[in-house]
């Protein structure tokens, strides 16, 4: 298991995440009079509070190299699995892969880490830095839930809960008046996030047939069958646009019986498809067929004489896909079988009832 690669970038996501959450916060500066004279975007980077400290520290020959105040930085700086939100390490999920329809993602579910982050706010006048920090702590209570797409693969997207943990500040007001002063702000967070194993392909997961057998003996060694139940899935709709006949004349939506230009493929209680539009065979006259309208979940419409009918069959049946598996996206064949001969039991070397 251990060698498989894979790569879902988590913690990157996380990263990018966390510090997208402060990337927008303004201050501004006011006259005497009360007049906003300017606005200032605060930047923000990753990085360790000591290198900051150490450009801000410095004293640099040129003052245009000097560090501009006030900017905000953070880094990740803690990795720690979280017991409180585990889960079954057996239980495994699937979701349908985006690119192709036909394969199912299977993949076990996700672990449960805490990221924690530290964002610091420097500044040099006390009013700059409060700006900052009120821009941010009313949106903690002390989470701040920010959805993140963890497994693209599969659109495996999470609201991660980003929780304020803790605030501290510092004002270096000590040392001589050559030395530069500035005010420090720490704000800890944890991020609760989740990583996810390799995620497997799989072809072979969409059941498309049930049996359900009914014994009249609950002594299993002994019973035989007596009824036998079997449900396979119907196709909804016509997938192979088969145009199996036309309309032969116009209809509304209170027309139950019309005539067709062909109707010798036709059975009753089977289904065909008139643009938009459902419908299941009641009965057959001759071309003259009469129908239940709307069925479905599709909805009565008006339709125009040599407007295309699709028969929809069992060829359709076969072509539902797995995202309408997962949309429930189709309806189900139902067939009842009575074994009056004293009943029977299955062979699985045979493959036949016996």
């Amino acid at each position: 298991m251990l060698g498989t690669y894979f790569y879902h970038e988590i913690i990157r996501k996380n990263v990018i995440g966390f510090g997208n959450l402060f990337n927008e916060i303004y201050i501004t500066h006011q006259d005497s009079s009360g007049n906003q004279k300017s606005e200032i975007l605060v930047p923000i980077a990753y990085g360790p509070i000591q290198k900051f400290l150490a450009r801000i520290e410095q004293q640099p020959e040129n003052k245009k190299q000097s560090l501009t105040l006030p900017r905000m930085s953070f880094e990740m700086n803690s990795i720690q699995y979280d017991s409180t939100r585990k889960g079954s390490p057996v239980q495994t999920f699937k979701s349908v892969n985006l690119e192709n329809n036909n394969i199912v993602n299977k993949a076990f579910m996700p672990v449960p880490y805490n990221l924690g982050f530290q964002l610091n706010i420097f500044s040099k006048l006390q009013d700059d830095a409060l700006q900052i920090v009120e821009q941010i702590i009313p949106f903690f209570q002390p989470a701040f839930n920010i959805t993140i797409d963890l497994v693209s693969s599969i659109g495996e997207k999470r609201d991660t809960p980003v929780v304020l943990n803790s605030i501290t500040f510092k004002d270096d007001y000590e040392g001589d008046y050559s030395n530069r002063r500035y005010l420090l702000y720490t704000l800890n967070f944890t991020s609760k996030t989740n990583f996810f194993g390799p995620v497997v392909d799989n072809t072979n997961v969409l059941i498309k047939k049930v049996k359900v057998n009914f014994f009249s003996n609950t002594d299993r060694n002994v019973a035989k069958r007596e009824v036998r139940y079997t449900l396979t899935p119907r196709a909804t709709k016509d997938y192979n646009d088969d145009n199996t006949t036309t309309l032969v004349e116009n209809i509304n939506t209170k027309v139950n019986e019309f005539e067709v230009l062909d109707s010798s493929t036709f059975t009753t209680d089977t289904y065909i498809r008139i643009d938009n539009e459902s419908m299941q065979i009641k009965s057959i006259s001759g071309n003259v067929i009469t129908v239940h309208r709307a069925v479905d979940g599709s909805t009565l419409e008006d339709h125009l004489a040599n407007a295309s009918i699709d028969i929809i069959n069992s060829q359709d049946d076969d072509l539902i896909s797995l995202e309408d598996a997962f949309t429930d996206d189709f309806g189900f064949n139902e067939t009842v079988e009575f074994f009056n001969d004293g009943g029977k039991t299955y062979s699985p070397s045979l493959g036949q009832d016996v």
